[in-house]
């Protein structure tokens, strides 16, 4: 079957049967994706997995959108269906090549990160980062929440035990127990999560809009390492100063990223094949860390 025909069922399902067709869409790596156009109703996007998983892994998107709308205030898009099959939203516009966008987005992120600080770090139930499970067991402590939530974590992945040398390994758990000593200590916020530039796209009116979170309440340098290191466009060469302005952030912030975007990569190398470079950097990020002694 066709991602289309796929796509244009599991509508049919969700009770959604005046589909005249289905136009697949690209970005996103995890799920199969498509603009449908209707007979009697505006066109949605859609959103399945090639094959049934029996994960709520929809209904934990949609509850983040929502969270991300209603406690960060937010743009997000409209959730007409989220069950364990499909997830059906309103459609959103590609984001305009200006630098005002990037400037509002800038003003919008600030806005979440300093108005949604938390006592604990993690969220009330799991939800998903791509095809794998985001834990979120609460933690009093950021240091302990990141290394063993984040990082740790994915060391028992076949794909991230098949990448990584045992001497790799034995770095990123090196690294893990000198973080209070490599990253300033930050409260909790609510995060998007997956907040790479894909997942960057516009209201109707041109406002920015965010898509596909793994939410949680975690250090809000998550979402600006994402940012910061999946190529952002020139026109967002403003978006990182003026964030950086807002939220008080110190001139250090980008020699921190690559030890926060350890995460993302080894969530990539975890579930794809093809990692696009994820373990290589994952490899350089924790060279220092490799022998005993030294003091990055």
């Amino acid at each position: 079957m066709s991602s289309a025909a796929l796509l244009a069922e599991r509508l049919s399902r969700a009770g959604i049967d005046d589909v005249v067709t289905v136009e697949p869409v690209s970005g996103g790596l995890a799920a199969l994706a498509g603009r449908a156009l209707r007979r009697n109703g505006p066109p949605v996007f859609v959103k399945a997995f090639a094959e049934a998983t029996g994960t709520s892994a929809f209904v934990a998107e949609a509850e983040g959108l929502a969270a991300l709308r209603e406690l960060g205030g937010l743009a997000t898009p409209d959730v007409l269906v989220a069950n364990h099959e499909v997830l059906v939203l309103s459609l959103l516009r590609p984001r305009p090549a200006t630098e005002s966008f990037w400037e509002q987005l800038a003003h919008a992120l600030a806005h979440l990160h300093t108005n949604t600080v938390h006592p604990r770090f993690g969220w009330h139930r799991e939800n998903w980062l791509g095809r794998r499970r985001q834990v979120n067991t609460w933690s009093d402590d950021g240091f302990a929440f990141f290394a063993e939530r984040r990082l740790l974590r994915w060391l028992t992945e076949p794909r991230v035990e098949a990448a990584l040398e045992p001497a790799d390994r034995l770095a990123l758990e090196r690294l893990c127990d000198r973080l209070p000593d490599l990253l300033p200590d930050r409260p909790a916020c609510l995060t998007h999560g997956d907040l790479w530039t894909q997942n960057v796209l516009a209201t109707t009116d041109g406002r920015p809009a965010l898509i596909d979170p793994a939410v949680s309440y975690a250090w809000a340098e998550v979402d600006l390492a994402h940012l910061w290191t999946t190529v952002p466009p020139p026109e967002s060469h403003r978006f990182f100063d003026i964030y950086a302005e807002l939220t008080g952030l110190d001139a250090e912030w980008r020699a921190r990223m690559p030890i926060i975007q350890l995460r993302q990569h080894l969530a990539v190398v975890a579930q794809f094949d093809d990692d696009w470079g994820a373990a290589e950097t994952i490899r350089a990020t924790l060279a220092p860390f490799r022998a005993r002694g030294l003091n990055p």
